[in-house]
């Protein structure tokens, strides 16, 4: 595919247009209401992080780990994107993404992406020495993650990887620590994000196989993949339950995660083999309701036990 990526009929369309109508067809193009989806954990390690700390909320800090969350999610998306962008083409659901369709041009994603590397690492840079010397680590996996549908029938594992991150990194911005209990709620993220990913994966099932992307559920099927969902999502919810013991949470928590337990229990009623139709929903409802919902509760139980502002 030309870099240019312009479709039939819309000549110079995404070069011609003016900055800003640019700036919003590219944020359109990485979804950028959906960072909201990315917060909630880094939020909840970095407020546990101040209650160990100090039980002062580190209300800078905080801020700068919302640029830097943004920043790197920005820069996933539009990754991803560059590089997809010859599947997504060749796949009904995605064919009309804006740059199969010419709506952003390829180097103005390749501008926002750069924007974006260059905002995360600043903020990592201003958060401590620690934060800009891990920072690499946080933007492999994303860049891998986009081309492992090519070379491993588990992408799903690279991206619970990459977002198995943010938490850890959120708690070493407030500390300057390592933390097992940061890696434990990274890994309840991670596995999180996973095994939603196997569920989503399930839509493209048939046309993976057809054009060679690899997935779950084009290498072992649509059952297996939803199986193996509802296995990593237990996983999940035992690794929520363990956080919530290192870092000595109280019943406020202990809702939020019977909330969550029934929210795991829904998004997997609605989707089943022969019903993908609400795909979706479990993406919309269910992941966001258990990422903002959680986070609530976790602050409640924080404030609850001495969290000040």
């Amino acid at each position: 595919m030309s870099g240019a990526a312009v479709a039939p009929g819309m000549p110079g369309r995404a070069s011609g247009e003016p900055a800003h109508g640019r700036v919003r067809a590219f944020l359109r193009l990485v979804v950028i209401e959906h960072s909201v989806f990315a917060l909630p954990f880094a939020y909840v390690a970095a407020l546990a992080a101040c209650f160990d700390v100090s039980r002062t909320t580190h209300w800078r800090d905080l801020a700068l780990i919302t640029v830097a969350m943004v920043a790197a999610r920005t820069f996933a998306m539009a990754t991803n994107r560059i590089i997809d962008r010859a599947i997504d083409a060749r796949n009904p659901r995605t064919a009309g993404r804006e740059l199969v369709t010419g709506v952003v041009s390829v180097r103005t994603a390749v501008v926002g992406s750069i924007v974006a590397l260059a905002v995360f690492l600043g903020s990592a840079a201003v958060l401590g020495w620690l934060c800009l010397v891990l920072a690499p680590v946080a933007v492999a996996p994303l860049i891998v993650y986009s081309y492992a549908k090519r070379f491993t029938d588990f992408p799903h594992a690279v991206l619970a990887f990459a977002q198995a991150v943010a938490p850890v990194g959120a708690w070493i911005a407030i500390t300057g620590e390592w933390s097992w209990a940061a890696v434990v709620l990274g890994l309840a993220v991670g596995t999180w994000i996973g095994g939603f990913d196997l569920i989503y994966s399930c839509q493209d099932a048939e046309v993976d196989r057809r054009i060679g992307v690899r997935s779950v559920p084009a290498r072992f099927g649509v059952r297996a993949a939803l199986a193996a969902s509802i296995v990593t999502h237990v996983v999940t919810f035992a690794l929520f339950v363990l956080f919530g013991l290192l870092e000595d949470f109280g019943a406020w928590w202990w809702a939020g995660l019977a909330l969550t337990a029934a929210a795991f229990c829904y998004e997997h009623a609605i989707v089943s083999p022969t019903d993908l139709s609400r795909v979706n929903r479990a993406f919309l409802t269910a992941n966001g309701f258990v990422g903002i919902a959680l986070f609530a509760f976790a602050l409640i139980d924080l404030i609850n036990r001495g969290l000040g502002a």
